[in-house]
């Protein structure tokens, strides 16, 4: 099965948008073009529910169902319970939050590992902790390519580690790390397990009840809706941590580790993104009735966009390591990268960034907050470094534009 890219571009409104005609966007790690449903509903609530939710009266009754379809809806694509999963202003806040539960459930001398592959919204909370007596340990990535080695993660595993927090890929590196396996060493260790996957859910949704942790974090502006943090935080850890929230709300599980009130109408836009994905599955003859299971859907309708983009990376791949006044940080193989390509560049990233504008390319150049990943492998913060990054409803003429666009301005 390949994937139908006219049905997908339909499904998004920026494709059908005068002001973007002729470009090319392939700063998509940032953040994801917004797909019809969700804005459907966004505009929506804005209009017909823009009230305190959860009352009796109309307005207001239906506000409160949306809010609660997005979370329903949204567990079941990821093979969670609906109460494990939580809505927050961002990663960033959402794992800000739940450092702090960690640091009054923890005891001096107990010890976390973090990893200097992260984003820093994955990383900076967690080693405040040490602020608190808690012993930081950072499992470090390879300076030559920026791999994260299990086996280094099993020589730091030992009776003190309460915690093991790692991303499912870096923004930068884009290496997709084993979370199933790293998980299974984690937990044999007694270990909890936090997982970023802010740079790979937008590749499709994953299936967090299979792969096991008992924290998996995401945003939903990069996988096609409004910008909300979600946080899924199992029960196997959920009810050991202390309550961040108003006092009474302790017993709520997806409210302990929401300190302020949601953004009502985001939350309940975010069933949008379940809205699309069910769409695109249909349309591509994968339903549950068919797979037998919500999970083996979730997964087929993540191999086909997957597929896809490692189709497209392939050629972009080959090409970029033909140059010689460029480095591809991360992997050279399609499959086990997500297609977020970070360029350290002889001439300025900042300035390319510029040319390839001129020539209808979308894409940015920083250190992307991932300084602790690109200081390790000796990449100067600034200029720092062009990143070119795109998912599943790029196009492959995009992917010939960007190029032909490169050949000009390198």
């Amino acid at each position: 099965m390949s994937l139908d890219l006219a049905f997908v571009r339909s499904q998004f409104p920026a494709f059908s948008e005068s002001s973007l005609e002729g470009m090319r966007f392939f700063e998509n790690a940032g953040g994801s073009y917004a797909c019809a449903p969700v804005i459907d509903r966004l505009t929506r609530f804005y209009r017909e529910r823009k009230v305190q939710p959860y009352a009796s009266y109309d307005a207001s009754r239906l506000g409160g169902e949306e809010m609660d379809e997005a979370q329903t809806r949204l567990a079941a694509w990821m093979g969670v319970e609906t109460e494990e999963v939580t809505f927050g202003p961002s990663t960033t806040q959402n794992t800000y939050v739940l450092s702090q539960a960690v640091r009054e459930w923890l005891n001096e001398g107990d010890a976390i590992i973090v990893t200097n592959q992260d984003h820093e919204a994955n990383s900076g909370a967690w080693r405040r902790l040490a602020d608190a007596g808690i012993t930081v340990k950072e499992w470090q990535i390879d300076p030559e390519t920026g791999h994260l080695n299990p086996d280094d993660l099993s020589d730091m595993l030992d009776e003190s580690v309460r915690l093991v927090c790692f991303p499912h890929c870096s923004n930068v590196v884009a290496e997709i790390n084993p979370v199933a396996e790293i998980t299974a060493l984690a937990h044999a260790a007694g270990a909890f397990v936090c997982v970023d996957g802010v740079s790979y859910a937008p590749h499709g949704i994953p299936d967090v009840g299979g792969m096991g942790p008992d924290i998996y974090m995401f945003s939903s502006y990069k996988t096609y809706g409004p910008h909300q943090g979600i946080m899924v935080v199992r029960k196997s850890i959920g009810d050991i941590l202390p309550n961040q929230a108003h006092y009474f709300n302790g017993g709520s599980l997806y409210k302990r580790f929401s300190p302020a009130g949601p953004d009502h109408a985001q939350v309940a836009a975010c069933a949008g993104i379940v809205d699309y994905f069910e769409a695109l599955a249909a349309h591509h003859g994968i339903d549950t009735a068919k797979t037998g299971s919500q999970s083996a859907t979730t997964h087929a309708l993540h191999d086909l966009l997957r597929d896809h983009e490692i189709t497209l990376s392939k050629p972009l791949i080959e090409y970029l390591s033909s140059k010689n006044t460029i480095q591809m940080l991360g992997p050279r193989t399609a499959e086990n990268r997500a297609p977020t390509f970070a360029l350290k560049t002889q001439d300025n990233p900042a300035d390319l960034a510029k040319e390839l504008f001129k020539h209808g390319i979308m894409a940015d150049a920083s250190d992307f907050y991932a300084v602790r990943p690109l200081g390790a492998m000796n990449v100067p913060l600034d200029p720092g470094v062009l990143r070119l990054s795109f998912v599943h409803y790029t196009a492959p003429e995009d992917i010939d534009a960007l190029i032909s666009a490169l050949d000009q301005v390198l």
